[in-house]
C-alpha cells in the first residue's frame, strides 16, 4: 500500500471515498475539500491499493488547543507553523476496512505530526470509537462543544 500526501488533483476521489464512509450530514461536499486541499494538501494522507484510493486521513494545523466546528468551515484558519495537528476525518471505504489501513494512517499523521515539532493532534470521535483512537494513546476529553452533523462527539488528544 502506498501513503502519500494530497494535491489538489485528488480532489474527486478524496470526495468519492468521504460519500461513501460517512452520512450526508456529516461529509464533506467536493467545495470543502477543494477549499482544504487549497489551503493544508500536505495534511491529508492517503493511502492507495495500486492506483485506487482506499482511505485517507485529513485535518488543519492551528495553535487552537480544541477543534471547533467553524475550522471545518473555514480552511483559511490553517496556520503551517501551528502547536496542534487536527484531524477532522479518518475514511477507510467498506472493502478495505477490517485490516489495519485507517491504523497505519494514523500513525503516519502521528509521525509527521511530532516530526514538525507539534505538540500533538486532536480529533473528535462518536462514543463507540474512543477505545478504538485510545490504543494511539489518544485521551478521552469529555463531550465536544462540536455539534456537526447534530451528533454527540467526543474530543480525544495525543500529546507529545
Amino acid at each position: 500500500m502506498l501513503i502519500r500526501t494530497a494535491t489538489i488533483e485528488d480532489l474527486d476521489v478524496v470526495t468519492a471515498v468521504e460519500a461513501e464512509c460517512f452520512p450526508p450530514a456529516e461529509a464533506a461536499t467536493r467545495a470543502d475539500f477543494e477549499h482544504r486541499l487549497s489551503h493544508y494538501a500536505s495534511h491529508f494522507w492517503l493511502m492507495f491499493d495500486e492506483n485506487k484510493l482506499i482511505a485517507f486521513v485529513d485535518g488543519m494545523v492551528t495553535d487552537e488547543a480544541d477543534l471547533t466546528d467553524e475550522m471545518y468551515k473555514r480552511a483559511e484558519l490553517h496556520n503551517e507553523n501551528g502547536a496542534w495537528q487536527m484531524i477532522f476525518g479518518v475514511n477507510t471505504i467498506p472493502e478495505y476496512r477490517k485490516h489495519g489501513y485507517a491504523g497505519d494512517l494514523i500513525k503516519r499523521a502521528i509521525s509527521d505530526a511530532k516530526a514538525q515539532g507539534r505538540k500533538g493532534l486532536v480529533l473528535t470521535c462518536k462514543d463507540k470509537l474512543i477505545h478504538y483512537y485510545a490504543k494511539f494513546g489518544f485521551v478521552n476529553e469529555g463531550v465536544s462543544a462540536s455539534v456537526h452533523g447534530n451528533v454527540t462527539w467526543y474530543q480525544m488528544r495525543l500529546t507529545f
